[in-house]
């Protein structure tokens, strides 16, 4: 009896705990189910995301790379026109690169104007109008004559191309989020390192196997040849590029509301919301800095790389169209890696300054040797990486501080002051090179401030700038 009444105690306590071990176990389940449901549905919404964006992508990019590549095609075959034009018409290192930076003056001033356009207009509309005009206008080059009519007619096609790149930009950013433009711009603006991949060669063969074909030259067939079809592309973007997701057909009731939520989410974190604002913003003015910059490296290699190569004794055009390529296949690969890196992270503002900082250092090597072949085409190389892949990393910058209504005027604001230094890069190799015999002094002076422009990129908010 006294063992049992002994027991009885240790029993009752064992009950206890269990039922409390139970009561905890019932409580975690329930808590873990919770958590796994909540986690399910975060991961299906997410799927849900990633399909409806993969199906915009396939729907608007392909178009829209191919625009791109004939635009940037039709700003660099000047380039490669440079061997023959500048002997056929005499004209002079100046004379080729104030005509090749007029396009810019051109950019600059109209490119706010051609943007708000597009919003008055509609995208598909305005972008059709302006390929048409700029495809008749680059084609019209093979008529050219003299100086005057060189720069006119350059003027006239900074004109027409000065809306659609920053018209673009302004499409795609009301169709992805924040964390998904990174890559996005980076596939689109692939189509700068493509030109060069496919421009090269495809330009060296024209000007070397269509001399004197038909009594026009080399140079005329190649402008003839890349200007005309973009005429034809013009009117396929009139019938195909949709205005806004709101218009489409291929996306459903519920996939459009998931783009609606997420852009107007986006639009609540905005900076900048009326046009007074953008002057204001120091944000803004640093950014107008970093283009700058940019807009230095792209358009160096752009405008004055074929001339680079022939300098360190690459005699066929053929050939330097080949070598051409090399740069902007390197900055193909790294242009993606890099979106892809910077969406995975969440972070923008080292994936742009190391790019600049990359884009400097092979400028300056380019002009160390400019005899030796194999440190020009290794400076090359590492600038036409850092060139392209700033670029795209750079656009992802202006969207974080400006609000829909700002955008359109906001991008082409910055792409306006960065046309300016797309006209000072061709300009001042060729005065310098006449003036020195040698582009070695105005390589060094490019990379430094595209450097600068690399650590300016700091200053920027990263709060502001990384995505969400």
């Amino acid at each position: 009896m006294l063992a049992r009444s002994l027991q009885a105690p240790r029993i009752q306590q064992r009950c206890v705990f269990v039922d409390v071990f139970r009561e905890q176990a019932r409580s975690y389940n329930k808590k873990y189910n919770i958590m796994s449901t909540a986690h399910s549905t975060a991961s299906l919404r997410l799927a849900e995301h990633d399909r409806t964006h993969r199906l915009v992508t396939w729907r608007l990019m392909p178009l829209l790379l191919v625009c791109y590549l004939f635009a940037h095609l039709d700003r660099i075959n000047i380039g490669f026109a440079k061997m023959q034009m500048s002997h056929d018409l005499q004209f002079s290192d100046t004379v080729y690169g104030f005509g090749a930076g007029l396009f810019f003056i051109a950019y600059a001033l109209f490119g706010v104007t051609s943007n708000m356009a597009l919003d008055r207009v509609g995208p598909r509309r305005w972008i059709a109008c302006l390929m048409v005009v700029w495809g008749l206008l680059s084609t019209g080059m093979l008529w050219v004559e003299s100086a005057r009519g060189f720069y006119l007619l350059r003027f006239l096609l900074g004109v027409a191309e000065a809306g659609f790149f920053p018209g673009i930009l302004v499409f795609l950013n009301r169709w992805y989020p924040a964390r998904r433009r990174a890559q996005v711009t980076a596939l689109f603006a692939i189509a700068v390192p493509m030109a060069g991949v496919l421009g090269g060669p495809i330009s060296g063969a024209i000007l070397e196997n269509f001399h004197d074909v038909g009594s026009l030259r080399g140079w005329q067939w190649m402008f003839l040849i890349e200007g005309a079809p973009v005429v034809l592309l013009g009117l396929v973007v009139l019938k195909c590029l949709p205005d806004s997701f709101e218009s489409v057909h291929w996306l459903s009731t519920e996939q459009k509301q998931q783009l609606r939520t997420q852009l107007s989410n986006e639009e609540q974190r905005k900076t900048i919301t009326s046009l007074s604002g953008i002057l204001r913003d120091p944000q803004v003015w640093l950014l107008v800095a970093v283009y700058f910059a940019v807009m230095l490296a792209v358009n160096t290699l752009a405008f004055w790389m074929p001339s680079l190569i022939h300098g360190a004794g690459i005699g066929r055009d053929s050939q330097v169209g080949l070598l051409s390529a090399v740069p902007y296949l390197a900055g193909c690969f790294f242009m993606i890696g890099c979106g892809r890196s910077s969406d995975r992270h969440r972070e923008r503002r080292w994936h742009l300054c190391v790019p600049l900082l990359m884009a400097a250092i092979g400028i300056a090597v380019a002009g160390l040797a400019p005899g030796n072949a194999l440190l020009v085409m290794s400076g090359l190389a590492v600038a036409g990486m850092g060139a392209s892949a700033a670029l795209p990393m750079f656009w992802q910058l202006p969207p974080a501080f400006l609000s829909n209504t700002t955008q359109a005027a906001g991008i082409a604001m910055i792409s306006s002051f960065g046309s300016i230094a797309a006209f000072l890069a061709p300009y001042l190799i060729g005065w310098m090179r006449d003036a020195t015999q040698s582009a070695s002094l105005a390589l060094y002076v490019l990379a430094l401030f595209i450097a600068l422009g690399g650590l300016l990129v700091l200053r920027t908010h990263a709060a502001i700038v990384n995505p969400h």
